[in-house]
Order: C-alpha cells, then structure tokens, then sequence
C-alpha cells in the first residue's frame, strides 16, 4: 500500500464520525496573516510603527472593529488609522484575534496589564476574563498594587476582590513594599477604608506618608483621613504623627480626644474567610474557666461526664464566665459552639465579645431559652480578640459546660430577625441538634431522621396515647420560625385531628396550628405568623381507626417548595393590595376642608 494510501486510510479511520477538525491547523494559517502586507487593506500606526492587518477579519472578531471599520466612522474610509495604545500590548492583541492564542507567561507583566485593557475597550470579554484568571494566579507583592488598580480601572469584580483579600493577608509587607507608593488614590482610600486591612495603625500611617511625598499632586488630607489616628498609642501620635508634619494639629488633638473617650474605636481585624480562628493553628487560647486545654483541641467526640469540656460555676457574679483570647484581632461573624449533651439537660447562656477586655458586647442573649448540643450563632461583623461564654441556666445542676467552640467570619449567612436565625432549612434534625423529647417510637428521633418512605404497621413513626401524652420537640436554640410540615401515618385511609403549640420557655405555649375540627391524613402543611420557636408540641384529638395519633415525620420550616411558592404569592398579593389602599386612602380628599 502507498504512503498517501496509509495516509488516507489513517484520516478516514480518525474522522468516521463525519467531524473533520482541523482547527490548530487553520490557527496557524491564519496566524502567518498576523502584521502581514499580504491582503492587507487597512494600516494601524501606533507608536509611530506601521502594523497591516486586514479589515474583514477584524470586523469578523469584534464589533468594535466592525463598528470602526465599517460602520461609517470617519475611519471607515481611511487606510491608515493612528491609535495613541500601547504598542506591545496591540501586537499581541492581533495575534490573539488572528489565531485565538495568546501566550501570557511569555509577556511582561506591564504588558499583560495593558492587553487587558485593550481586550476590556474593544469588548473581548472571553479574553478579558482568561487575563484576569492568569493575574490572579501569579499575584505576588511586586505586582499586586498595579493588578489592583487594572482591576478596578475595567470594573473586574472578581479580580478585584482577590487583590483585596491578597493585601488584607500581607498588609505589612505592602505596606513597606516600593510598589505601594504607586498605588492610585481611589485604590489606596478603598484598602484603607477596609477592616480587614489589617496591621499596626502607625505602620498604616507611615506607608501612607510615604505615598503623599511621592504623590504630591493629590489632596493629602483626604488621604490620611482614612487612616484611623485613635487605634494609635500616645506616643505614636506625638512622636510619629506629630513629627510628620502632615496633620492639622487640630486633627491631632481630635484623635486623642476620641482614643481617651470613646467605648466604641474603629478596630481593624484580620480576615479568614471560612477558618476556624479559635484553633491551636491561629494561637488561640482558653484564658479563662476550668479545665481550659478541653474547648479548642478539636475533639467533639471524646467526651463523657469527667472530661473533654471547660466549665464554669454559674453564679451572680459577674466575672463567671469562660473566655478566649484569638491570636490577633480578627473579624467575625459566625460562632459554633458544642454544649455538653450526653443527656437530656438543657442551657440558657450568652456570648459577649470584646476587642481589650474594657468593653464587652453581648452578641448572643440565649438566657430566656433552652439550648442543647451544637448552637449555630450568627451576627453583624466585627473585630473580635476576646469571646466570653457565661451560662445562666442547667436544667440539671449549676454548672455551664462547653465541649468546644469554633468561631470564624462566613459569607453564608442566613436571614436574622431580633437576632433570631430564620431558617430556610429544616432545622428540626438531629445534625441541628434538635431532639424529640416526648412520644413513644422504636427509635428515637425517627421522627426528626428525614425517613419518610419506610414506614409501615409497626415502625417508622412516632405517636401518643389520645388524651394523655403529646408529642414534644426541642430545637437545638431558638429560631425565627413561620411555617412547619408533617406527614401523618398514612398505610390505610384513616383520618386525625390535632393541633400544635409553641414555646420559647416551656411554660407559656402559643398554639399556631389548629386542625381538631377537620378530618386530616398524610402530608400536612401550615403557615403562621413568624416567631421565635425552641418547642413545639404536637397534639393529636382524634383518630378514625383508635385511641393513638401516629406521626411520621416532622420539619420546620416547610421543605414543600410548591407550597412555600404559593404562600410568598399570597404574603406579595397582600402587601400589594395594602400598599394600593394606602394609596387611595391619601388620595381621597379630608372632608374637613369642603
């Protein structure tokens, strides 16, 4: 067989399908046009050098071109166009359009920075998008304050967060890095205004002195401004400061005046986006309570009545309580903690936090509530050093005590109302600490196991005696509640009555859910004005077939999307039809005035 047959019977056995690819192939012969006299119809001159290039394939590749070349521009008529761009990144932006490559990691990186420009002015989004990738990868000291200002120049979100949180982690070695002095204005205003830009304030204020020397052709005062003078010791502020020449002496003043006067000074903190701060890793430290090493070594599972937790007396006295020290100021806003749960006994408590141990702020305030097991708490950012635990109530004995705690600043907050979580989720499941305290089952807490398929005469439900006995709930804390779903035991056609009560305390109870006058079965869904909820009791009056009210399964809120759907559309129509009869009320005139 000949070679071109080979050749042939090699093609044909790769290309069966009927898809020819040849596009690396094509790539390359239409890169050989690249900065080409061949067929060339148009001449861009920037920087003084001539670059051919050929109008039908720019205007196939951008609508800018498209637009300049032939949309009846007054370069659309003209040979020679001049462009005031950079030359380097141009030539690299032709090759890109005439063959899609572009070889970053054999560009200097000024270069790289101007060809994303260009790809951003003449609207090649997938290019803008790939460079932006490339930046964030090789983001190093040397080259991060310039990414930065590229980033927010062409309005490149994401890249521009990544400069972000780059600078907030090695705030000091910016701040004494030479390319900080070149950092524009707006840029430098929006990391100082960050509270994550974390370092020592008089490092803050020297960096930014230097920059004013060397930009000395912007408002100056605007620019110290941001700095946060107060966070600044006496001696910082007479000695730097002072010394420095920059600041009116009246700013000065105003600053020692708030640092010896205000509760409240605007601390930065170091960010780490979903890391647990409260660890070992970051140098944190029990610095009060008994057996401290217990609450931050990790272990949630080692633990029974004589160890693995810290604990504190609950008393009067207002220094009780459990505190940690982070290793450095650091930004929170989410706390986990693990109360001591190997047996039925319930906990009230709050957290307060503070940033020098002078000032606390109470964050969480559980002490009108039941809590067991794992709290999941939630609350507005914030610069954190010190977290204090103090337990006010044990169901069993005077004692608070905690297995561990976890604390860390999360993007995935949920909806807080009074500083109550309103779940979206189930929260009525054992993994949220939820427990079915009273009602008769094979096994325990089947009714919170999400097992809603197998079950049949004898097992996979949950029930009561009718008229004595409920069944009884607990959450793991108080949540922000206004909807809940249950399936009834359902294997033959029988029908119940019941209704449903809600409490905070155990002693005042609130029913939300009436159905003792209509003949219910299956799946049952409710919906009631929202409220904090820590027990929920189910109560059954009336079975078609016996004496027991059986129960399957049971969630709060709703997982039923179709009937959550419905509800918000009945909650929007409402609030539309109130807001138009406000709007005619104002509308008809006040007989008073006829």
């Amino acid at each position: 067989m000949s070679s071109q047959s080979h050749k042939m019977s090699g093609l044909n056995s790769k290309n069966r399908s009927g898809e020819i690819e040849l596009t690396e192939r094509f790539s390359d012969q239409m890169a050989q046009l690249c900065i080409s006299e061949d067929y060339s119809d148009v001449v861009f001159i920037v920087e003084n050098q001539r670059l051919p290039a050929h109008k039908v394939i720019l205007a196939a590749r951008s609508e800018y071109f498209r637009a300049l070349l032939y949309g009846g521009l007054s370069e659309t008529s003209q040979t020679e166009i001049q462009l005031k761009i950079p030359l380097e990144a141009f030539k690299a932006l032709l090759r890109y359009i005439y063959s899609g490559h572009m070889s970053l990691s054999q560009m200097k990186e000024e270069n790289i920075l101007d060809t994303l420009g260009l790809a951003n002015q003449y609207g090649f989004t997938e290019l803008e998008l790939a460079i932006s990738e490339y930046l964030r990868q090789i983001l190093s000291l040397n080259n991060v304050c310039a990414i930065l200002d590229a980033a927010r120049l062409y309005d490149l979100e994401g890249l521009t967060n990544v400069c972000y949180t780059f600078m907030d982690r090695n705030a000091s070695e910016i701040l004494a890095h030479e390319t900080f002095k070149q950092l524009s204005k707006e840029s430098l205003e929006e990391v100082l205004r960050r509270d994550s830009f974390f370092a020592p304030e008089v490092q803050i204020f020297i960096a930014v002195s230097e920059w004013c020397k060397h930009n000395t052709n912007v408002d100056i005062e605007s620019v110290v401004s941001y700095v946060r003078l107060p966070l600044m010791n006496l001696e910082q502020l007479l000695k730097v400061v002072r010394q420095s020449g920059i600041l009116d002496p009246e700013k000065l003043l105003d600053a020692i005046e708030e640092k010896t006067t205000s509760k409240n000074l605007p601390y930065r903190g170091a960010l780490w986006p979903e890391e647990n701060v409260a660890s070992l890793k970051f140098h944190s430290r029990t610095i009060q309570g008994e057996w401290r090493s217990a609450l931050l070594d990790g272990d949630t599972t080692s633990y029974d009545m004589e160890k693995g937790y810290t604990r504190h007396s609950i008393s009067e006295c207002p220094d009780a309580g459990i505190i940690v020290e982070l290793g450095t100021i650091s930004i929170l806003n989410h706390i986990k903690i693990l109360l001591w749960d190997k047996d039925a006994r319930s906990y009230s408590y709050f957290v307060e936090v503070s940033v020098n141990q002078t000032q606390w702020d109470r964050v969480i305030d559980y002490t009108e509530y039941n809590c067991r097991s794992w709290q999941f708490l939630y609350f507005p950012s914030r610069p954190v050093r010190y977290i204090k635990l103090v337990g006010t109530h044990n169901t069993v004995n005077k004692v608070f005590h905690v297995v561990a705690l976890e604390a860390m600043y999360t993007a995935n907050v949920p909806k807080l109302v009074n500083g109550f979580v309103a779940p979206t989720q189930n929260v009525a499941t054992v993994e949220m600490s939820a427990t079915v305290v009273e009602g008769v089952s094979r096994i325990r807490n089947a009714l919170l196991n999400g097992d809603v398929s197998n079950y049949d005469w004898d097992c996979g439900y949950t029930c009561h005696q009718l008229g004595s006995g409920v069944i009884l709930v607990q959450l793991g804390q108080p949540y922000y509640i206004g909807s809940m779903r249950l399936l009834l035991w359902d294997c033959d056609d029988r029908t119940y009555g019941f209704y449903i009560e809600t409490s905070t305390n155990f002693k005042d109870w609130e029913m939300v859910v009436d159905k003792r006058n209509e003949p219910a079965r299956s799946w049952q869904n409710f919906s009631f004005q929202p409220r904090p909820i820590v027990f929920i009791k189910i109560v059954g009056t009336h079975n078609t077939a016996n004496e027991i009210f059986h129960c399957v399964h049971f969630e709060c809120p709703s997982q039923d999307q179709n009937f959550l759907a419905s509800e918000n559309a009945k909650q929007s129509a409402a609030a539309a039809a109130s807001a138009a009869a406000t709007e005619a009320g104002k509308s008809i005139p006040n007989s008073s005035k006829f």
